[in-house]
């Protein structure tokens, strides 16, 4: 067994990456990334007890190259006796019609493409070959473009359907070992084209900072993600504990959440701000620095019967156990108060 089949088993057993008897949907470009992946993840079939699905998704926007692309990842199936599907979206058209950009359009309809084979095949997961490298870019990525803390956690090895094995794996071992297996793959064009931000940031910006800052900024940005995202799951951990919401479903942006001032206080500064945060991200609101303070505040020291008013509607009640967070009359501003006919607990 190669050292990084070896590599991705060791990292599969640890975190629990992949579940015994779990059939996979691989997402294959022909590039080297996912080429490597489709042959690392077959390698490791028998001890993982995997069944995997190799796709192509052709995005229409190079129709002088995908036929052969499809073509080599088809036979690249065939060789590993491997399930394959082809799958073509029309991403001008998508980003056209939703007002996005070409890179943010393909990224949507290629997701949207291997959840179809996925729900199909009856796949559990989704592997994707995103590494090392592509966090360090996509920290800068979610820099320039103004993300938050939650946001600077990058990428994370599995999250929900989606599976990055490669994620902590640097590009230079892939193609060590696409050399060593003597495995050939393709080029895409689309890579080199500074039209799209990443690349700009893959070609140029990266380059220019280990040049001029810091030969190390790539392990530096992903040692920055992997703290935050430590700081994440502590808080993921966390909120089942302190926390109580109506509505399960994380992307709600309405609804009340109920926080347990007594279990809050006994939590780290740190992560009592982090959790207000969460609040506030699940019911839709910008959690502005200055209304966590005022939140951590007020479970604190609030007087029962008190309330905080946020952005948008967005109230926080004071009780004697609980802080309340609703919009009583929707994501509207509003003037009155949330307790004026209620009597202190």
């Amino acid at each position: 067994m190669h050292a990084l089949e070896r590599d991705i088993l060791a990292i599969a057993t640890r975190d629990n990456l992949l579940a015994k008897h779990e059939r996979l949907v691989v997402g294959v470009s022909g590039g080297p990334d996912s080429t490597a992946l489709l042959h690392v993840l077959a390698a490791l079939r028998a001890p993982l007890d995997l069944g995997l699905v190799a796709v192509y998704v052709d995005h229409g926007l190079r129709p002088a190259e995908t036929p052969d692309e499809g073509a080599y990842v088809r036979q690249s199936a065939a060789a590993l006796g491997l399930d394959y599907e082809y799958v073509r979206v029309a991403t001008a058209e998508h980003a056209a019609g939703a007002g996005l950009s070409l890179e943010h359009a393909a990224r949507e309809l290629r997701y949207e493409a291997l959840r179809t084979v996925a729900r199909q095949y009856g796949a559990a997961g989704i592997a994707v070959a995103h590494t090392a490298d592509d966090q360090a870019e996509e920290i800068l990525l979610r820099l320039i473009r103004g993300s938050g803390r939650k946001g600077l956690a990058g990428m994370r090895r599995r999250n929900r359907d989606l599976v990055r094995p490669f994620l902590e794996t640097e590009k230079k071992v892939i193609l060590a070992y696409l050399q060593d297996k003597n495995i050939s793959y393709l080029q895409d064009s689309s890579n080199l084209d500074p039209r799209f931000l990443r690349n700009r940031v893959r070609h140029e910006l990266l380059p220019f900072l280990e040049r001029r800052f810091d030969p190390g900024i790539r392990r530096s940005l992903r040692k920055t993600a992997a703290s935050l995202a430590e700081l994440a799951a502590l808080t993921d951990a966390c909120w089942d504990e302190v926390i109580t919401a109506d509505d399960d479903n994380e992307e709600a942006a309405t609804g009340r959440i109920v926080l347990d001032r007594q279990l809050f206080g006994r939590q780290p500064a740190a992560l009592q701000r982090r959790l207000v945060e969460k609040i506030l991200w699940r019911l839709g609101s910008r959690a502005r620095y200055e209304h966590i303070l005022r939140v951590v505040e007020a479970a604190q020291q609030g007087r029962t019967g008190s309330e905080l008013h946020l952005s948008r509607g967005l109230r926080v009640g004071v009780r004697r156990e609980v802080l309340e967070f609703s919009y009583p009359r929707g994501r509207i501003p509003w003037r009155g108060r949330l307790y004026a006919a209620r009597r202190p607990d």
